[in-house]
């Protein structure tokens, strides 16, 4: 059925409603999630917009491509201002979101009208839909509080291998620069641009699950 599909899709952009599946066209899945007018995909998208731009996948024009009316382009653009602005109310440290700024798509008004809806708990309307602040909220800091223990548990088997591991494949450096990132801490100009250059190529190379499993092969 076409919202399965769609729902998998989501899965692969960190907002799972069924399995894990493989990583989709961020733009294209992002698109289908606004032309769906499905409330918990609609609640889902600031996670969604989060992975997209952690793993540096989105192009807000190549999004706006896919969709065909401009009531959706307007509907895609809403919702991005009001992730920016939830962005901003949790203090969430969200990668490339500079690049959306400047985006001539982005839209700062709706992002203050988002940021004062989260902090008083309004509704946000958006394609003819009235979101509640207080539940996108929610979701958000529900899958964000699921990420921080997952980092909280890599902290905690450092000790245990994963310090070592790292210290093979980064430099002192790197290995700091990777943990910082996990943990969410804010990097300096000169770190983002160091991190993004050099450790985050690595870390996707690690992610590649290709070269995982021939890894394992050559133990």
């Amino acid at each position: 059925m076409k919202n399965e599909t769609l729902f998998r899709k989501a899965g692969s952009l960190g907002y799972p409603l069924f399995e894990k599946e493989k990583e989709v066209d961020a733009n294209a899945a992002l698109a289908e999630v606004v032309e769906s007018r499905d409330f918990r995909l609609w609640e889902g998208f600031p996670v969604m917009f989060a992975t997209a731009l952690e793993k540096g996948l989105f192009d807000f024009e190549m999004a706006l491509g896919h969709l065909k009316s401009d009531k959706e382009k307007t509907a895609f653009s809403k919702l991005v201002a009001f992730s920016c602005g939830l962005y901003a109310f949790t203090g969430a440290d969200v990668p490339n979101l500079e690049k959306v700024e400047k985006s001539r798509y982005y839209l700062p008004k709706d992002v203050k009208k988002a940021l004062l809806a989260f902090k008083e708990g309004l509704v946000l309307s958006v394609g003819g839909k009235e979101l509640d602040a207080g539940r996108l909220r929610k979701v958000f800091e529900r899958y964000f509080s699921e990420w921080e223990s997952a980092v909280d548990l890599a902290s905690q088997k450092e000790s245990f291998g994963l310090g070592y591991a790292l210290s093979q494949v980064f430099s002192p450096k790197q290995k700091e620069l990777f943990l910082k990132k996990l943990k969410g801490e804010k990097f300096s100009k000169t770190e983002r641009e160091y991190y993004s250059r050099t450790v985050r190529k690595k870390a996707l190379a690690l992610a590649n699950p290709e070269l995982h499993r021939l890894a394992l092969l050559c133990r």
